[in-house]
């Protein structure tokens, strides 16, 4: 990259709007003409980090990324509108790693398009994606990249951890070979890896045009989806590397049941565009695979008491239609106001109680 334009990238353009506030400008540099002749570094990994009113954590991102053991490692962060201090924070990080840290703006369009932007900015054949409140060891992308070589893989995935406030499970967690397994089935089960426990080749994220921007939420697990009827040449890295930081800052995944309609648009989107590759399965499987997945969240969220979702996705399985006679005691209760299905649900529990 030309160093005039690697010293302009972490600029932030200013303007003083009526009333002295300061407003920030998108630099009218950061258009992909500027990059159409910089060529791909095939051993470069970019990482894509958007950040989104992460002050208290994306110190600790950063760092993460600039202590990687990998040599060459470039890293693109997209603020989507902070206004928490975290530019402040990004402007002095881009200033400490001027050769490797490159700053964009958005104005609040969100991850999905923040991560795009990035994609449209990243110089390395590889990349990978961190959120501003999360974090690696020092070595995972020097061990992703290895395996990426050793395989002839076009993705390589490894276990994680969830650390923090309100993390649902705090175990370390390595997920299962899917090379060894049926992958449509596995990967409809459930999303695969979160967002950040992957190294892709860049050919591969080009081959699907990086991600969708359909949805508020599950476009991560829409990518995996999408990249699998791509690829199959996928690796496991048996370790835990890389650390999902749970808090109260608004995380998305803290809208369950959102994240529960959008994923469930995700898996019929995938059989509709991807036939062959659930052919090998029943119409029953594909249905219990996909369909199904709103039910048993449904399930899950009312045993677990959590009645906000619980209500919300039952609904929304009556109106679908896929259910038995045997669900309607817990759908029909859904379509009361808040406070009488709670009450419904605490009178179901009170027999319980006297027998324990």
């Amino acid at each position: 990259m030309p160093d005039v334009a690697r010293h302009l990238l972490p600029l932030i353009i200013r303007h003083s709007r009526k009333g002295g506030n300061d407003e920030l400008l998108e630099v009218p540099f950061y258009d992909k003409i500027m990059f159409m002749n910089e060529p791909i570094i095939s051993d470069r990994i970019s990482v894509i980090m958007p950040c989104y009113n992460a002050a208290a954590f994306v110190a600790e991102a950063v760092n993460s990324v600039m202590n990687q053991t990998y040599a060459d490692v470039e890293l693109i962060v997209v603020d989507d509108g902070s206004t928490d201090g975290s530019v402040d924070i990004l402007q002095q990080l881009a200033a400490q790693h001027s050769q490797r840290l490159s700053l964009l703006f958005q104005d609040h369009k969100g991850p999905y398009p923040a991560r795009n932007l990035g994609l449209q900015h990243a110089r390395g054949g590889r990349i990978a994606f961190l959120d501003a409140d999360d974090y690696w060891t020092p070595d995972a992308l020097q061990k992703l990249a290895t395996a990426l070589d050793t395989y002839q893989a076009d993705i390589a995935y490894c276990g994680w951890q969830n650390v923090g406030i309100g993390a649902p499970g705090t175990e370390p967690y390595i997920p299962p070979d899917y090379s060894h397994m049926d992958m449509a089935t596995e990967f409809l089960l459930s999303c695969p890896w979160p967002i950040h426990a992957a190294l892709v080749q860049r050919k591969a994220i080009d081959a699907v045009k990086g991600f969708s921007e359909r949805c508020f939420s599950a476009m991560d697990y829409d990518l995996w989806l999408r990249l699998y009827a791509h690829t199959q040449k996928i690796v496991r890295v048996p370790e835990v590397m890389a650390f999902y930081r749970w808090h109260d800052k608004g995380q998305i995944s803290k809208t369950k049941w959102k994240q529960v309609l959008d994923a469930l648009r995700v898996r019929r989107d995938f059989v509709a565009q991807y036939p062959e590759r659930v052919a090998h399965l029943s119409t029953n499987k594909v249905c219990e695979l996909s369909d199904g997945f709103l039910l048993r969240e449904a399930y899950r969220a009312y045993w677990q008491r959590n009645l906000l979702d619980a209500q919300k996705l039952f609904r929304h399985a009556l109106t679908q239609g896929h259910w038995k006679v045997s669900d309607l005691k817990y759908l029909i209760p859904a379509l009361l106001p808040m406070p009488l299905f709670q009450w419904v649900v605490s009178a179901a529990d009170r027999p319980k109680e006297k027998h324990t």
